[in-house]
């Protein structure tokens, strides 16, 4: 080859290089975020999500694109949702609460989940070791937790034989669920439980006025996204109302709600975060046995207790991870 033909070689090719370079560079990964509540309402699990992104190196807007479905309570919303961020080839759904799960379970995307219900039961997966398929996530503690909070009601309210729980008929997996569990132990302490309907904010006022015409003596809520997202306006109602009731998580009783009890859900959202960002490293969803969310907490209101005229007993608050005054 000549020495000139050469030089023309050379200078082609560093030409044509930062072309082929650039052409080549892998696109920003795309996460599908699904949530039946609202963006404003989440902001404290959806927080814990990007934390536990952020420990696998994974930072919104810097090597990570996320695009957020907000069903706005509104379940029925969720399956178009789903559909639409597979149609755009997401690398990844992260389907928030039960009902969000359900509705991408039949994806093909690899979804990674975070419920309160038990994932073989919804048959989302094959076992919680080896999930098996293209799924897999994080569990609160809610089945074994819902029946509890009718416990702390029972010790708190001892004479008190009626009951209600709470639930979204718009969530049946769920709803199903804590109903079959905690009628099971009002039936073991003795206790007459109701089962009321809320499947939307416009429908709490009216729970809380067949409370008092049922003349409950406490109301559990069941643990449920619409619930969650609304928790300080249920607190406020039922301190209203003077209804004594118990949900999970501390922004409820800090709230002036009478009593939270619960796994932690900054926990919970926090794994999800995390195997989201290890499923865009490249693990398979199979291989990732489901995490659940082992952190219990109890937290008790006095200054509602004692508007309400209830004396809390000494072994029920020394059992309280953080009192409110």
């Amino acid at each position: 080859m000549r020495r000139r033909e050469f030089i023309s070689l050379l200078t082609g090719a560093a030409m044509a290089w930062p072309l082929t370079a650039g052409a080549q560079q892998p696109a920003m990964p795309v996460i599908g975020f699904v949530n039946p509540t609202s963006a404003q309402s989440f902001a404290r699990p959806l927080s814990a999500f990007l934390k536990g992104l952020g420990e696998t190196g994974y930072v919104e807007g810097r090597n990570v694109a996320i695009e957020y479905r907000w069903a706005e309570d509104r379940n029925d919303r969720l399956p178009a949702m789903v559909a639409d961020l597979v149609r755009r080839q997401v690398s990844v759904i992260a389907a928030t609460s039960t009902p969000a799960a359900v509705a991408a379970k039949a994806a093909t995307t690899t979804i990674v989940f975070e419920i309160g219900s038990d994932p073989i039961q919804l048959g989302l997966v094959a076992s919680l070791r080896r999930p098996g398929g293209n799924i897999t996530g994080a569990t609160q503690l809610v089945q074994e937790v819902t029946p509890k909070m009718l416990e702390l009601l029972h010790e708190l309210l001892p004479t008190a034989h009626v009951m209600a729980l709470l639930v979204n008929p718009a969530s049946p997996d769920l709803a199903q669920t804590n109903t079959s569990k905690v009628l099971a132990a009002a039936h073991t302490l003795g206790l007459e439980l109701h089962v009321l309907n809320a499947s939307s904010e416009r429908d709490f006022e009216g729970v809380f006025a067949k409370l008092i015409e049922l003349r409950a003596g406490g109301l559990v809520i069941g643990a449920e996204a619409l619930f969650t997202s609304h928790s300080e306006q249920l607190a406020a109602i039922s301190v209203h109302h003077g209804v004594p009731t118990i949900y999970k998580g501390r922004e409820f009783a800090a709230a002036g709600g009478l009593m939270s009890y619960g796994s932690d859900i900054w926990d919970s959202y926090r794994l999800t975060g995390i195997y989201t960002g290890r499923v865009l490293k490249g693990e398979k969803p199979a291989d990732l046995p489901v995490q659940q969310a082992t952190k219990v907490e109890l937290f008790i209101n006095l200054k509602t207790a004692k508007a309400l005229g209830i004396a809390v007993p000494l072994p029920l608050s020394g059992r309280a991870d953080e009192i409110f005054e």
